[in-house]
C-alpha cells in the first residue's frame, strides 16, 4: 500500500458560524491541498470535513498516518467512541445524542478501507503542516462570513 500523510485542520469564525477546512496530503515528494467551508457551521464538522474529504481524495487503499489538532475527531475514533455511538443508534454512553451523527458516519465508512495511524498535534504550536491548514482554513472560513 502507497503510504500517505494526510494533515488536517477546521476552523469557524464563531461557533456555530462561517467556517472552514483544510487538508495536505502528501505521497512522497508531491503535496495536494484541498480546502473548502460552509456558511452555518460548526468547529468540529469542519474538523470532521477535513478528514472525510482528504480521506475521499485517496484513490485506492492507502497506509495512512492522519495528523491533527482536533481531540474530539482523534479521541472518538482511536477509543472507539464513533463507532459505540453508532451502534447505539449515535446515542453516547449517557445516552444523550452524539453529535453529527452524518459526518461520523461517513467518516467510519472510509476509515475501514485505509490502514490509519493516528497523530494529535497541538495547535498553533509551529507544526509545519498545521499551521498551514490552520491558515488554509481560516481563509477559507473568511469567504463565507464575506457573504
Amino acid at each position: 500500500m502507497k503510504k500517505v500523510y494526510i494533515y488536517t485542520d477546521g476552523s469557524c469564525k464563531s461557533n456555530p458560524g462561517p467556517g472552514g477546512w483544510c487538508a495536505i496530503l502528501v505521497y512522497g515528494k508531491v503535496e495536494k491541498v484541498i480546502s473548502g467551508g460552509e456558511r452555518e457551521t460548526t468547529n468540529n464538522r469542519m474538523e470532521l470535513t477535513a478528514i472525510i474529504e482528504a480521506l475521499k481524495a485517496l484513490k485506492e487503499p492507502c497506509d495512512v498516518i492522519l495528523t491533527s489538532d482536533s481531540k474530539y475527531a482523534l479521541d472518538a475514533l482511536i477509543n472507539g467512541w464513533a463507532e459505540s455511538w453508532r451502534a447505539k443508534g449515535w446515542r453516547k454512553a449517557d445516552k444523550s445524542p452524539a453529535l453529527n451523527p452524518d459526518l461520523w458516519e461517513e467518516l467510519l465508512s472510509l476509515t475501514v478501507r485505509h490502514k490509519i495511524e493516528y497523530v494529535w498535534v497541538k495547535g498553533h504550536a509551529g507544526h509545519e503542516y498545521n499551521e498551514r491548514c490552520d491558515k488554509t482554513a481560516q481563509n477559507e472560513a473568511q469567504k463565507y462570513a464575506e457573504q
